[in-house]
Protein backbone atom coordinates (compact mmCIF):
# COMPACT_ATOMS: atom_id res chain seq x y z
CA UNK A 1 0.00 0.00 0.00
CA UNK A 2 2.79 2.42 0.87
CA UNK A 3 4.56 1.49 -2.35
CA UNK A 4 1.52 2.37 -4.43
CA UNK A 5 1.09 5.65 -2.59
CA UNK A 6 4.75 6.48 -3.15
CA UNK A 7 4.50 5.68 -6.83
CA UNK A 8 1.36 7.80 -7.14
CA UNK A 9 3.06 10.69 -5.42
CA UNK A 10 6.07 10.53 -7.76
CA UNK A 11 3.79 10.37 -10.77
CA UNK A 12 1.83 13.41 -9.61
CA UNK A 13 5.05 15.37 -9.06
CA UNK A 14 6.23 14.50 -12.59
CA UNK A 15 2.88 15.48 -14.07
CA UNK A 16 2.80 18.75 -12.17
CA UNK A 17 6.30 19.58 -13.42
CA UNK A 18 5.41 18.78 -17.02
CA UNK A 19 2.16 20.75 -16.85
CA UNK A 20 3.98 23.73 -15.34
CA UNK A 21 6.52 23.74 -18.19
CA UNK A 22 3.72 23.50 -20.72
CA UNK A 23 1.84 26.34 -19.05
CA UNK A 24 4.91 28.59 -19.07
CA UNK A 25 5.46 27.90 -22.77
CA UNK A 26 1.85 28.75 -23.55
CA UNK A 27 2.03 31.96 -21.52
CA UNK A 28 5.21 33.00 -23.34
CA UNK A 29 3.74 32.26 -26.76
CA UNK A 30 0.52 34.14 -26.00
CA UNK A 31 2.54 37.10 -24.74
CA UNK A 32 4.45 37.18 -28.03
CA UNK A 33 1.24 37.09 -30.06
CA UNK A 34 -0.35 39.90 -28.06
CA UNK A 35 2.62 42.23 -27.55
CA UNK A 36 5.27 41.38 -30.17
CA UNK A 37 3.08 40.70 -33.18
CA UNK A 38 4.61 43.60 -35.16
CA UNK A 39 8.11 42.10 -35.10
CA UNK A 40 7.20 38.42 -34.80
CA UNK A 41 8.66 36.22 -37.54
CA UNK A 42 7.39 32.95 -38.89
CA UNK A 43 10.47 30.92 -37.81
CA UNK A 44 9.90 32.14 -34.24
CA UNK A 45 6.27 30.96 -34.38
CA UNK A 46 7.36 27.57 -35.69
CA UNK A 47 9.88 27.28 -32.84
CA UNK A 48 7.14 27.98 -30.29
CA UNK A 49 4.89 25.35 -31.86
CA UNK A 50 7.72 22.82 -31.88
CA UNK A 51 8.37 23.46 -28.18
CA UNK A 52 4.70 23.01 -27.29
CA UNK A 53 4.47 19.84 -29.37
CA UNK A 54 7.54 18.35 -27.66
CA UNK A 55 6.18 19.11 -24.19
CA UNK A 56 2.80 17.55 -25.03
CA UNK A 57 4.52 14.41 -26.29
CA UNK A 58 6.55 14.19 -23.08
CA UNK A 59 3.38 14.57 -21.00
CA UNK A 60 1.71 11.76 -22.96
CA UNK A 61 4.71 9.52 -22.45
CA UNK A 62 4.51 10.06 -18.69
CA UNK A 63 0.80 9.21 -18.69
CA UNK A 64 1.34 6.07 -20.81
CA UNK A 65 4.34 4.84 -18.85
CA UNK A 66 3.99 1.35 -17.42
CA UNK A 67 4.83 2.53 -13.90
CA UNK A 68 2.21 5.28 -13.98
CA UNK A 69 -0.91 4.17 -12.08
CA UNK A 70 -4.33 4.56 -13.66
CA UNK A 71 -5.43 7.98 -12.50
CA UNK A 72 -9.01 7.33 -13.54
CA UNK A 73 -9.28 4.79 -10.76
CA UNK A 74 -8.32 7.36 -8.14
CA UNK A 75 -11.15 9.12 -6.34
CA UNK A 76 -10.67 12.56 -4.80
CA UNK A 77 -12.93 13.47 -1.93
CA UNK A 78 -13.06 17.11 -0.78
CA UNK A 79 -12.55 17.44 2.95
CA UNK A 80 -13.69 21.03 3.41
CA UNK A 81 -16.24 22.98 1.41
CA UNK A 82 -16.74 26.64 2.19
CA UNK A 83 -18.45 29.52 0.37
CA UNK A 84 -15.88 31.94 1.84
CA UNK A 85 -12.85 33.20 -0.04
CA UNK A 86 -9.76 31.02 0.43
CA UNK A 87 -6.43 32.77 -0.04
CA UNK A 88 -4.45 29.54 -0.23
CA UNK A 89 -6.55 28.24 -3.10
CA UNK A 90 -6.25 31.63 -4.78
CA UNK A 91 -2.46 31.36 -4.59
CA UNK A 92 -2.30 27.79 -5.88
CA UNK A 93 -4.67 28.44 -8.73
CA UNK A 94 -3.12 31.86 -9.55
CA UNK A 95 -6.40 33.64 -8.84
CA UNK A 96 -8.61 31.41 -11.03
CA UNK A 97 -10.54 29.73 -8.15
CA UNK A 98 -11.41 32.13 -5.32
CA UNK A 99 -13.60 29.74 -3.32
CA UNK A 100 -13.85 25.96 -2.93
CA UNK A 101 -17.59 25.40 -2.72
CA UNK A 102 -20.08 22.81 -3.90
CA UNK A 103 -20.47 24.69 -7.22
CA UNK A 104 -16.88 24.33 -8.37
CA UNK A 105 -15.99 20.95 -6.85
CA UNK A 106 -17.80 18.80 -9.50
CA UNK A 107 -15.90 20.56 -12.29
CA UNK A 108 -12.43 20.82 -10.76
CA UNK A 109 -12.29 17.41 -9.12
CA UNK A 110 -13.76 15.45 -12.01
CA UNK A 111 -11.51 12.55 -13.04
CA UNK A 112 -13.95 10.87 -15.42
CA UNK A 113 -16.36 12.16 -18.05
CA UNK A 114 -20.12 12.23 -17.57
CA UNK A 115 -21.75 8.80 -17.38
CA UNK A 116 -23.57 9.36 -20.68
CA UNK A 117 -20.40 10.42 -22.47
CA UNK A 118 -18.49 7.52 -20.98
CA UNK A 119 -21.15 5.07 -22.15
CA UNK A 120 -21.03 6.45 -25.69
CA UNK A 121 -17.25 6.20 -25.70
CA UNK A 122 -17.39 2.55 -24.63
CA UNK A 123 -19.95 1.82 -27.36
CA UNK A 124 -17.73 3.37 -30.01
CA UNK A 125 -14.72 1.40 -28.80
CA UNK A 126 -16.76 -1.83 -28.92
CA UNK A 127 -18.01 -1.13 -32.45
CA UNK A 128 -14.50 -0.32 -33.64
CA UNK A 129 -13.15 -3.58 -32.20
CA UNK A 130 -15.70 -5.62 -34.16
CA UNK A 131 -14.51 -4.34 -37.53
CA UNK A 132 -11.79 -6.38 -39.20
CA UNK A 133 -8.73 -4.61 -40.64
CA UNK A 134 -9.78 -5.38 -44.24
CA UNK A 135 -13.26 -3.97 -43.76
CA UNK A 136 -11.83 -0.93 -42.01
CA UNK A 137 -9.42 -0.35 -44.90
CA UNK A 138 -12.27 -0.60 -47.43
CA UNK A 139 -14.34 1.87 -45.44
CA UNK A 140 -11.39 4.26 -45.28
CA UNK A 141 -10.87 4.04 -49.04
CA UNK A 142 -14.58 4.57 -49.68
CA UNK A 143 -14.62 7.61 -47.41
CA UNK A 144 -11.52 9.03 -49.07
CA UNK A 145 -13.11 8.53 -52.51
CA UNK A 146 -16.28 10.31 -51.44
CA UNK A 147 -14.27 13.20 -50.02
CA UNK A 148 -12.21 13.43 -53.22
CA UNK A 149 -15.32 13.50 -55.41
CA UNK A 150 -16.89 16.14 -53.20
CA UNK A 151 -13.78 18.30 -53.33
CA UNK A 152 -13.63 17.90 -57.12
CA UNK A 153 -17.25 19.00 -57.50
CA UNK A 154 -16.69 22.00 -55.24
CA UNK A 155 -13.59 22.99 -57.21
CA UNK A 156 -15.46 22.58 -60.52
CA UNK A 157 -18.33 24.76 -59.33
CA UNK A 158 -15.90 27.41 -58.14
CA UNK A 159 -14.12 27.42 -61.52
CA UNK A 160 -17.42 27.63 -63.40
CA UNK A 161 -18.65 30.48 -61.23
CA UNK A 162 -15.38 32.36 -61.72
CA UNK A 163 -15.45 31.82 -65.51
CA UNK A 164 -19.12 32.85 -65.62
CA UNK A 165 -18.34 36.04 -63.76
CA UNK A 166 -15.50 36.79 -66.16
CA UNK A 167 -17.78 36.19 -69.17
CA UNK A 168 -20.41 38.52 -67.75
CA UNK A 169 -17.89 41.24 -67.04
CA UNK A 170 -16.06 40.89 -70.36
CA UNK A 171 -17.35 43.14 -73.18
CA UNK A 172 -17.89 41.13 -76.38
CA UNK A 173 -18.69 43.96 -78.81
CA UNK A 174 -17.43 47.37 -79.88
CA UNK A 175 -20.02 50.12 -79.22
CA UNK A 176 -18.59 52.33 -81.98
CA UNK A 177 -18.90 49.59 -84.59
CA UNK A 178 -22.44 48.79 -83.44
CA UNK A 179 -23.52 52.43 -83.70
CA UNK A 180 -21.96 52.75 -87.15
CA UNK A 181 -23.74 49.59 -88.36
CA UNK A 182 -27.12 50.76 -87.04
CA UNK A 183 -26.66 54.19 -88.65
CA UNK A 184 -25.74 52.59 -91.99
CA UNK A 185 -28.74 50.24 -92.00
CA UNK A 186 -31.31 52.75 -90.74
CA UNK A 187 -30.16 56.00 -92.37
CA UNK A 188 -27.61 54.93 -95.01
CA UNK A 189 -24.89 56.87 -93.29
CA UNK A 190 -21.46 56.23 -94.73
CA UNK A 191 -22.71 54.30 -97.76
CA UNK A 192 -21.52 55.23 -101.32
CA UNK A 193 -24.03 56.20 -104.08
CA UNK A 194 -21.78 55.05 -106.93
CA UNK A 195 -22.31 51.73 -108.71
CA UNK A 196 -19.53 49.72 -110.25
CA UNK A 197 -19.54 49.71 -114.10
CA UNK A 198 -21.01 46.67 -115.81
CA UNK A 199 -23.22 45.75 -112.88
CA UNK A 200 -26.45 46.33 -114.84
CA UNK A 201 -28.28 43.39 -116.39
CA UNK A 202 -31.55 42.42 -117.97
CA UNK A 203 -34.44 43.45 -115.78
CA UNK A 204 -37.98 42.36 -116.30
CA UNK A 205 -40.45 45.20 -116.10
CA UNK A 206 -43.07 43.01 -114.48
CA UNK A 207 -40.93 42.30 -111.41
CA UNK A 208 -41.15 44.56 -108.32
CA UNK A 209 -38.58 47.30 -108.42
CA UNK A 210 -37.91 46.91 -112.10
CA UNK A 211 -39.02 50.48 -112.83
CA UNK A 212 -36.61 51.85 -110.31
CA UNK A 213 -33.75 49.89 -111.79
CA UNK A 214 -34.64 50.98 -115.33
CA UNK A 215 -34.96 54.58 -114.20
CA UNK A 216 -31.59 54.39 -112.56
CA UNK A 217 -30.08 52.96 -115.71
CA UNK A 218 -30.74 56.17 -117.66
CA UNK A 219 -27.56 57.68 -116.34
CA UNK A 220 -25.41 54.88 -117.70
CA UNK A 221 -23.65 54.84 -121.05
CA UNK A 222 -25.77 53.98 -124.05
CA UNK A 223 -24.18 51.88 -126.77
CA UNK A 224 -25.40 52.77 -130.29
CA UNK A 225 -25.96 49.84 -132.61
CA UNK A 226 -24.88 49.89 -136.25
CA UNK A 227 -27.73 50.23 -138.69
CA UNK A 228 -30.35 50.62 -135.98
CA UNK A 229 -33.29 52.93 -136.72
CA UNK A 230 -33.83 56.11 -134.82
CA UNK A 231 -36.91 54.69 -133.14
CA UNK A 232 -34.87 51.83 -131.60
CA UNK A 233 -34.93 51.82 -127.80
CA UNK A 234 -31.77 52.79 -125.96
CA UNK A 235 -29.48 49.92 -125.12
CA UNK A 236 -28.15 49.33 -121.64
CA UNK A 237 -24.74 47.70 -121.88
CA UNK A 238 -25.65 45.94 -125.14
CA UNK A 239 -29.02 44.56 -123.90
CA UNK A 240 -32.23 45.78 -125.51
CA UNK A 241 -34.80 46.93 -122.98
CA UNK A 242 -38.56 46.50 -123.15
CA UNK A 243 -40.43 49.09 -125.12
CA UNK A 244 -41.82 51.95 -123.11
CA UNK A 245 -45.16 51.78 -124.95
CA UNK A 246 -45.83 48.24 -123.67
CA UNK A 247 -45.70 48.42 -119.90
CA UNK A 248 -45.81 45.13 -118.12
CA UNK A 249 -45.26 43.14 -121.35
CA UNK A 250 -42.53 40.59 -121.16
CA UNK A 251 -40.07 40.62 -124.11
CA UNK A 252 -40.10 37.54 -126.28
CA UNK A 253 -36.38 37.32 -126.11
CA UNK A 254 -33.22 39.22 -125.33
CA UNK A 255 -31.71 40.52 -128.54
CA UNK A 256 -28.09 41.49 -128.58
CA UNK A 257 -26.47 43.33 -131.46
CA UNK A 258 -22.70 43.48 -131.63
CA UNK A 259 -21.04 46.00 -133.85
CA UNK A 260 -18.35 44.48 -135.99
CA UNK A 261 -15.36 46.72 -136.41
CA UNK A 262 -13.74 44.72 -139.21
CA UNK A 263 -13.80 41.24 -140.67
CA UNK A 264 -11.10 38.94 -139.36
CA UNK A 265 -8.78 37.89 -142.13
CA UNK A 266 -9.25 34.20 -141.38
CA UNK A 267 -13.03 34.35 -141.44
CA UNK A 268 -14.94 33.81 -144.65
Amino acid sequence: MQREEKQLELTLEALISQVADLKNSLVSFIYKLENEYDRLTWPSVLDSFALLSGQLNTLNKVLKHEKTPLLRNQVIIPLVLSPDRDEEIMRQTEGRVPVFSHEVVPDHLRTKPDPEVEEQEKQLITDAARISPDVAQKQIQSLNKMCSNLLEKISKEERESESGGLRQNKQTFNPADTNALVAAVAFGKGLSNRRPPGSGGSVQSGQPGAGAIIAGASGMQQVPMAGAPAQQQPMLAGVQMAQAGQPGKMPSGIKTNIKSASMHPYQR
